[in-house]
């Protein structure tokens, strides 16, 4: 095998996840960094570090990489990662890409070229048509209006995270709501193309991983329970999903093979779908609605119940002409994740500024951190404010519930504000802890959110700051005689749940 070395061209904790699975395989590894990124925890991981003018400049990106002597480059997710034109300069200069091709990327990375592919393949979607605001008139809209039915589901078709999306109830609304979220997708994309779907009435968002090898070959590693969304935006996430019925499942599975066999799909990949369920909880129909073609922010719970290495797998298909798919004959146990954001649940969820000052993650059995932030971090609003994705792993369901909620609360990041207390509200409420959501249940329950500040606690967190535990950083002896008996694990406590 010749050497390689490898580039991320992203940052935070998902940099520092590829890094370390480079380094796993023994190959050498190259960060960048943005202005104001510079002291960023993936810059110091790994092996060397270079300045760009953006992560979002692709000739800066493949000018460092070329200059450096890089061999291969991970997209991450975000930025680039799924923009044909970036994959595109990287395999000009040479270099290899660790992801699908870019006309794979076009094919299915566009939600109405993926729809439509769909629909040839006979894979289920939802009834939908595309937009063009300026050369349709208004009869034309309520004509395709009318033939999807109310309510309408507005999207972005370079969308993402929520940017561009409305729910429309009926058609006098519907012009206006349209041509927000064409600027919105505009502004957000540089790309204001819109298209219609029929809104599913209480859905749940089940995703099937893929990985394929750009022959034509390709399997599954089941599926994900992704419906815990905020405004669109993924919280909770977990494998295999929970009250999902095997003919359901199957389909789900039969559909995403379909389109990875049909496009010779190229490495990890994420199949969409919306799963119709009843009120009483029955699950009815289930329809295509995207692929994203690139590794998911969610990936550890799959890695987590399979047994895989996804970006082990993306590195050796990249080097090893003779690369076989992996073999699985089903999942092991349960895992669940949550992101942790440096954000301001009460306020929000306005991101939130200042410097990391104390950091405690949790260990144990079936417990692992992917985390982007280190003490004496400056967190700025410039870049994504995830600081960490928690994840577990158990023999059941339940148990990965409860060592979740042992994580939440376990958990200190001082110094900025964190949504942990947002995050362990989740995890406690019943509907959660029976896996029986939606992806209106966020939205709806948990619209606005303030924390439960104990009696006495401000006076608590004053005597601790100013205990001789607090200023030399650690939680022990200092703390315990400052405070009552209990009062370490209560300080703990207050630390997830206070901006200090």
């Amino acid at each position: 095998m010749k050497p390689h070395k490898l580039m991320v061209a992203n940052r935070s904790e998902i940099a520092c996840r590829i890094f370390q699975a480079a380094y796993e395989l023994g190959i050498p590894t190259l960060a960048v960094y943005a202005p104001g990124d510079e002291g960023a925890r993936h810059v110091t991981l790994a092996d060397e570090a270079w300045p760009v003018t953006s992560y979002l400049d692709v000739e800066s990106l493949v000018s460092v990489a070329k200059a450096r002597g890089v061999t291969l480059i991970h997209p991450g997710y975000g930025f680039l990662s799924e923009r044909p034109h970036f994959v595109k300069a990287v395999i000009e200069a040479g270099i290899g890409f660790l992801g699908p091709l870019p006309e794979t990327m076009e094919a299915m990375g566009g939600k109405i070229a993926a729809k439509e592919l769909a629909e040839e393949l006979g894979v289920p979607t939802v009834p939908w048509a595309k937009l063009d605001l300026a050369r349709t008139s208004d009869e034309e809209l309520r004509r395709t209006a009318e033939s999807i039915g109310f309510p309408i589901l507005i999207k972005a078709h370079a969308g993402g995270g929520g940017k561009g999306m409305r729910r429309v109830e009926d058609f006098e609304s519907l012009k206006s709501e349209a041509e927000s979220a064409a600027r919105e997708a505009l502004s957000s994309f540089g790309d204001g193309t819109l298209f219609f779907e029929r809104y599913v009435q209480n859905p749940r968002h089940i995703e099937v991983q893929v990985f394929g090898d750009g022959k034509g070959g390709g399997i599954h590693l089941f599926e994900r329970e992704c419906s815990l969304q905020r405004r669109h935006q993924k919280v909770w996430e977990e494998a295999p999903a929970p009250h999902l019925p095997e003919k359901i499942r199957q389909g789900l599975f039969e559909s995403a093979l379909k389109l990875v066999a049909h496009t010779r799909y190229r490495s990890a990949g994420t199949i969409e779908f919306l799963v119709e369920t009843l009120a009483d909880g029955t699950v009815r129909d289930f329809f295509f609605i995207e692929m994203n073609t690139r590794l998911q922010v969610e990936h550890p719970v799959t890695e987590s119940v399979t047994g895989v290495d996804l970006v082990h797998e993306q590195i050796r298909l990249a080097v090893d002409p003779a690369y076989r798919l992996p073999e699985l004959r089903g999942t092991d146990g349960h895992s669940i994740e949550v992101r942790v954001y440096a954000e301001d649940a009460a306020q929000g969820f306005i991101p939130v500024t200042g410097r990391v000052d104390h950091l405690i993650w949790p260990s144990g059995p079936g417990i692992r951190i992917d985390r982007g932030v280190e003490v004496g971090q400056e967190m700025g609003t410039q870049f994504d404010s995830m600081c960490a994705k928690l994840i577990v792993k158990a023999p059941t369901r339940e148990l990965a519930v409860k060592r979740m909620q042992y994580v939440l609360r376990e958990t200190v990041i001082s110094g900025i504000g964190t949504n942990l207390e947002y995050l362990n509200a989740i995890a406690h409420d019943p509907r959660v802890v029976s896996g029986k959501v939606s992806t209106l249940l966020l939205d709806r329950e948990f619209k606005t959110f303030a924390p439960v500040v104990e009696e006495g606690a401000l006076d608590l967190i004053e005597a601790f700051e100013h205990s001789e535990a607090f200023r030399s950083g650690g939680v022990g002896s200092g703390a315990s005689q400052a405070l009552p008996s209990d009062g370490a694990a209560f300080t703990r406590e207050l630390w997830s749940k206070t901006r200090l």
